[in-house]
């Protein structure tokens, strides 16, 4: 995933705000967001090359999302998948602080990535390329190839969407609207991340336009209400950049306890499940 906006304790009537773009190459086969059957608690995409996730929320209101650092001079092909960092949270017990800092002691073996993982009272970021551990403070921000806010175009951009989504009631829909913008950056505005200059142009764009089998495959919105009301909604993009299918949960918070792995939410809180045609 390569944009990820979210509002933290930002807005009287929801508790977190995220639209997300995950950007990654066609080949690579992945599953859309469902409610996983080897953990029904965790509503979810999956990786189906290497396993784990982008980006995912419980039943009980834990989220956790994953971007790649871009530095493609220090990538090592024998490191383990950053997506098991996501799916490990989802499916475990530790508080958002207390995971956070028991990956950052094993960081190293991994290539570069930043990662937000929060609960319904703290949320964390951690980078391996950007020292200890951090609690997000309350309000808007943004993350992309590199550390928690940083001014790239892209970063600033989806900011700034965002926060005028919060001008409105939530909408699912109209984020995802919103965070279809293919514009690219001018050069001269972008980062050096190694890459040249004529890929980082391409890069900038909120949504990436397919080219050379890579780019946006997916698209998210989701909001945690203060009354515990959760709306999850999913686009796919085609590798001919035209909108997929969309896939839409809404549901109550369960009441079953955090250490989720064999708890049973009470009645009526499973997420209703709204396949939609593609627009």
């Amino acid at each position: 995933m390569c944009l990820i906006a979210f509002a933290w304790r930002a807005h009287k009537d929801y508790r977190l705000i995220v639209a997300a773009n995950r950007d990654e190459y066609f080949r690579r086969p992945a599953a859309p967001a469902a409610l996983w059957d080897d953990h029904p608690f965790v509503v979810a995409g999956r990786d189906l090359e290497a396993g784990g996730t982008w980006l995912g929320i419980t039943l009980q209101g834990r989220f956790a999302a994953i971007t790649n650092y871009r530095n493609p001079a220090d990538r090592r092909s024998d490191a383990p998948t950053r997506g098991r960092l996501v799916s490990d949270y989802l499916a475990g017990a530790q508080s958002p602080g207390e995971y956070v800092a028991a990956v950052a002691r094993k960081a190293s073996q991994y290539n570069g990535f930043g990662m937000l993982a929060g609960d319904l009272e703290s949320m964390w970021f951690f980078s391996n390329r950007g020292g200890e551990p951090v609690e997000v403070a309350p309000g808007v921000h943004a993350l992309s190839n590199h550390l928690l806010d940083t001014p790239w175009p892209k970063v600033e951009k989806g900011r700034a969407l965002l926060a005028r989504a919060l001008e409105r009631p939530f909408d699912a829909e109209s984020l995802l609207a919103a965070f279809d913008d293919t514009r690219t950056a001018a050069g001269g505005d972008l980062p050096d991340t190694g890459v040249g200059i004529e890929l980082e142009e391409r890069l900038s764009a909120v949504r990436i336009a397919p080219h050379g089998g890579y780019g946006t495959r997916c698209s998210t919105a989701l909001a945690i209400g203060e009354d515990g009301s959760v709306d999850f909604r999913e686009r796919t993009w085609r590798e001919d950049g035209s909108p997929g299918g969309v896939v839409s949960y809404r549901f109550r918070l369960a009441d079953a306890p955090a250490e989720a792995p064999g708890a049973s939410p009470r009645a009526g809180s499973r997420p209703r499940r709204t396949p939609l045609p593609a627009r």
